[in-house]
């Protein structure tokens, strides 16, 4: 029997009861634990211990644990609690409570209540026996996870702890032994701690190592696969179980952030428009069968890349996208998470600055919520692996963005979505820029119009000037402004890809079918080797987007059941209604796109290269020009 994939809550009667059982492990237990193999006899006058060379292993010895006085030693001289220490005991008996209260609910909703009652009239034997067994392995397992994520959710804090937490023996067999573990594990960790700040960290950092050595056992476990659909909610607390998702150590903090509408962005018309788009797709996501129709139709946008020059406004672009995914949710009633990796997760130690970006990534792509990531000047953050000056950190960055958006173990389900943003996108290594699926050119404000418009929005009203010969916001109309945009790249734009399809259609003719759309790829290949297959596979990807054209109409994101809450295959269905045929014009404007901005990027990068070589030479003269001055003054001493 499976577990129920609804909401569970917990109810405060079915934790009350467990008051007494909870109270004493955390006031006195008596556990039999594995030797410690690193303990042993403290050689005097030395910082070594002697340690046996005979294996003892196997041997295990009672222990006595006493939480309560272990935490009371903090402050040995003062009598009482502090606030830090009595959140710490509370949080640790009552997370003791509702892990068993937890376990009873898996006990409630498998087979195990039934066997546990047969067990107690009579032994159970043969196949009842065995999954008696194993379902009492996996309620302490569920205790024991219950019981870290608890204390990771509910201790104050911020951040990865930076103390360091013991691993816990782990009992696997019943819930008590598996908590008298953890209990004796917690008393490890914290015994010792300096002061309040110390004894909250390593209790958090025990609950992070906790989850993670638990995570890697699951694996053991026959009977938790029912418990991955699982989500328990104790409102008293705000502590929400998700089956197994690392995420209960994150408390969810409501989005704060200044949206903007698409009426307040001039310009930028085809990136405000995908933008567009995207929300809509995004919201298309359907949480029970955990895909999206966008991936299975094609024209899903996993991951884009924004360029532009400062202050044409990509910030405003994150914005508005934020805000429209936001207020969908909102409707929905779903949970959205927006987060941005910054230069301030680059840490000086080994490896933290990638363990920061897959726990970014991993925020991100959790199935459970929309998602919304952001790389904010990427340039800066995650480094091209050719560059020796940059550090150890920006390296690690750029590989872990890299395997997460293309790699081997990349699932895309059609939830989330992730944004490079950069002034340079030439700095960016070549092979994470074209796992950018789509290239958004951030240029702002580009006709008179729209500076009438950005000017006149940005003045406000404090004035009686007319505004003259001019239509306001006329021409942000999105439909006009956009098909005007995709037009201008019916011919390529910048001059290399200018020269290449000029040699085209001089050698091959107007380019008509595939076999010529082909030919016009392998031309651009020869001018520009980064133009590789990853290149193509974007460009087509970007051709469905466009074929998948649809405007998704705002009446269907107006109320859930519109069609946000409608089924997977219902969803499917109402999509593939709009969808429209591929046509060449739609190819060649493409293509056009992609390749134009690949060309920007390598020529910006040798102008870049010429100007600091011009620049050098310069400053090469004026030396020696000084030089001489001071020779003929007889101010040189050669």
């Amino acid at each position: 029997m499976s577990l129920n994939t609804g909401l569970t809550t917990l109810h405060e009667d079915d934790i009350a009861k467990h008051l007494a059982v909870a109270q004493g492990f955390v006031t006195r237990l008596i556990i039999l634990e594995a030797d410690d193999p690193s303990a042993g006899t403290a050689l005097a006058g030395t910082g070594r211990r002697f340690v046996s060379t005979v294996s003892t292993g196997g041997q295990r010895r009672t222990r006595e644990v006493e939480l309560t006085k272990t935490i009371q030693s903090v402050r040995a001289s003062d009598p009482l609690f502090s606030p830090a220490q009595h959140a710490l005991l509370y949080r640790s008996r009552r997370g003791v409570q509702v892990a068993l209260a937890v376990a009873d609910v898996f006990a409630r909703q498998t087979n195990l209540e039934g066997l546990q009652s047969r067990n107690a009239t009579a032994p159970l034997s043969g196949e009842d026996a065995t999954q008696f067994k194993a379902l009492l392995s996996a309620s302490a397992y569920i205790a024991a996870f219950t019981f870290a994520a608890y204390l990771g959710a509910t201790l104050a804090g911020e951040g990865e702890p930076v103390e360091d937490g013991t691993e816990p023996d782990f009992l696997f067999d019943t819930p008590q032994d598996a908590l008298k573990g953890m209990i004796s594990a917690l008393d490890r960790t914290i015994a010792g701690a300096p002061d309040d700040a110390a004894l909250t960290s390593r209790a958090r950092a025990f609950a992070r190592l906790a989850i993670e050595g638990l995570i890697g056992r699951k694996a053991r476990f026959t009977g938790l696969a029912s418990f991955e659909n699982v989500h328990i909610r104790l409102d008293q607390d705000d502590f929400t179980l998700d089956g197994f998702d690392v995420a209960p150590g994150q408390k969810r903090k409501p989005l704060v952030m200044t949206f903007k509408k698409p009426e307040e962005i001039i310009g930028n018309h085809i990136a405000k428009y995908q933008a567009l788009k995207l929300a809509k797709m995004l919201m298309a996501y359907d949480f029970e069968r955990q895909m999206n129709p966008f991936v299975e139709l094609g024209g899903f946008l996993f991951t884009f890349i924004g360029d532009g020059m400062p202050g044409t406004g990509k910030t405003i672009l994150i914005q508005m996208l934020a805000g429209l995914l936001n207020d969908y949710c909102q409707i929905a009633g779903y949970a959205f998470h927006y987060e941005n990796f910054g230069v301030d997760q680059i840490s000086s130690y080994q490896g933290k600055s990638g363990q920061n970006c897959k726990a970014f990534v991993n925020n991100v792509v959790n199935p459970k919520a929309i998602g919304f990531g952001t790389i904010d000047d990427v340039d800066q953050v995650a480094a091209k692996r050719s560059d020796d000056r940059a550090s150890a950190g920006q390296h690690e960055v750029t590989a872990v963005l890299m395997e997460s958006f293309a790699g081997a173990s990349t699932v895309i389900r059609g939830n989330c979505t992730f944004g490079m943003f950069s002034n340079y996108p030439e700095n960016v290594d070549d092979a994470l820029r074209q796992r950018a699926g789509a290239r958004w050119l951030v240029d702002g404000p580009q006709s008179e119009g729209d500076y009438i418009d950005i000017f006149a929005m940005l003045v406000g009203k404090n004035h009686k000037i007319p505004l003259g010969e001019h239509q306001l916001l006329a021409g942000q109309e999105i439909k006009k402004a956009v098909s005007q945009s995709y037009a201008e790249h019916a011919r390529p734009k910048e001059e290399g890809l200018l020269a290449v399809w000029e040699r085209h259609e001089k050698e091959e003719g107007k380019i008509e079918t595939l076999a010529d759309v082909g030919s016009y790829l392998h031309m651009i290949k020869e001018a520009e080797p980064r133009f590789t297959g990853r290149a193509i596979k974007n460009i087509t990807d970007a051709i469905k987007m466009r074929a998948m054209d649809v405007d998704l109409p705002d009446d269907w994101f107006a109320t859930p059941d519109a069609f946000m809450h409608k089924t997977y295959d219902e969803k499917k269905a109402m999509i593939e209604t709009l969808r429209g045929p591929i046509t060449l014009e739609m190819v060649m404007q493409e293509i056009n796109r992609y390749a134009d901005s690949e060309f920007r990027y390598t020529d910006k990068s040798d102008d870049a290269a010429v100007t600091d070589i011009i620049r050098r030479e310069r400053q090469r003269e004026k030396a020696v020009r000084e030089i001489e001055a001071m020779k003929a003054d007889g101010r040189w001493q050669g």
